[in-house]
């Protein structure tokens, strides 16, 4: 078991606690004085089978009265009108303040129950028990809660820190390989802007990594959140440094909106890493070594580096509408040599449409 503990104002936040098993999550759980409060487990349709079970068995012992809210797996059911009928349930059965709710599932149950947890009754009380790779390693730690909006991704959120984010590596076994593979791509992204040793592990150990060996997934999943971490406690509201987590994101969501969320999160942002190592090396920030040595590590995890089907003057106007502008410029995410990420204000028209040609094919 690994624990890492997450600073805000260099004061203890919340623990991200990572497990093989359900072993340790009654005891985690109890810490939260429970007894005589509600818990409501909010998953999905393809989760919830697999794991609700489980975890609620577990809860409904520690609590005085656990019930389960279940919604239809995808990104389509990550709207206003789905935590509105969350919402009504919690009123149904008398949540309050004091009470708790648990997030089952990948990014889109964390990040609606984030939110929930933000706005009912101006903020509750949530834990995270992640369950897809993408999760685990990026979505579930920060605080960054929201909802799509009209095709517009995580267009409407707010900041909520869980209380605790608990991980149980066994349910990355029971993923999809592409669903695993996806989740690579926000691994892959921390060896591109952060560590280049870590970078370094990721090619060296791809076959380890593929096969879901036990030692390398806890090595992989901690060495992911630890950079999450660091960089969430140096600005937990985005204000400069989180911002270099976006790399890959502003050109990756505007693929993943004209693709109509076809393809998943994590190969949208495979895609969106190549166009911000394109631009890269444009400005002479990356060798064509480093460039061709990312293009390769993308590649050795299955994850997409072009697409089809879309056009390049849409992908640039949608990132146009993009949460990431400022006062209308947008910040773009580049790394200055592999592992060193920056915040570049300067990346041109001509520059974007540069990059997302060479992802179109």
């Amino acid at each position: 078991m690994k624990r890492i503990n997450v600073l805000y104002n260099e004061k203890p936040c919340y623990d991200i606690v990572i497990n093989n098993s359900w072993d340790m999550l009654s005891e985690e759980i109890s810490k939260f004085d429970v007894k005589s409060r509600k818990i409501c487990i909010v998953t999905e349709s393809n989760v919830g089978p697999l794991f609700a079970k489980d975890v609620r068995d577990i809860v409904s012992k520690l609590c005085s009265k656990c019930i389960l809210f279940e919604f239809p797996a995808g990104e389509k059911s990550k709207n206003l009108d789905m935590i509105n009928e969350l919402y009504e349930v919690l009123i149904k059965e008398k949540f309050d303040r004091n009470d708790l709710l648990i997030a089952l599932g990948g990014g889109v149950v964390g990040d609606m129950t984030g939110f929930a947890a933000a706005t009912y009754l101006r903020g509750i009380r949530f834990i995270q028990i992640p369950t897809s790779l993408l999760a685990q390693v990026d979505s579930s730690i920060g605080g960054k809660t929201g909802v799509d909006f009209r095709g517009y991704k995580n267009m409407v959120g707010a900041f909520k820190q869980p209380s605790l984010v608990y991980i149980n590596l066994s349910t990355l076994k029971t993923l999809k390989n592409r669903e695993f593979l996806s989740g690579m791509g926000e691994v892959i992204k921390y060896g591109f802007i952060r560590n280049k040793d870590f970078f370094g592990w990721l090619s060296e150990n791809v076959d380890a990594v593929k096969a879901l060996d036990d030692d390398a997934l806890e090595y992989l999943v901690a060495t992911s959140c630890y950079a999450k971490k660091e960089v969430v406690e140096n600005d937990f509201t985005e204000k400069g440094e989180r911002a270099t987590l976006n790399f890959g994101h502003t050109i990756g969501h505007a693929v993943e909106k004209m693709k109509n969320f076809s393809l998943l999160h994590g190969e949208c942002v495979a895609i969106g890493m190549k166009a911000a190592l394109e631009i890269s090396l444009r400005k002479n920030m990356i060798s064509e070594e480093e460039y061709n040595k990312g293009i390769n590590l993308i590649k050795e995890y299955d994850l997409p580096i072009d697409t089809d089907g879309i056009n390049a003057e849409e992908v640039i106007s949608a990132t146009l509408n993009d949460k990431k502008m400022d006062s209308g410029v947008i910040k773009f995410i580049l790394i200055n040599g592999t592992g060193n990420a920056v915040i570049d204000k300067t990346v041109t028209r001509e520059d974007m449409l540069m990059a997302v040609n060479n992802i179109l094919v």
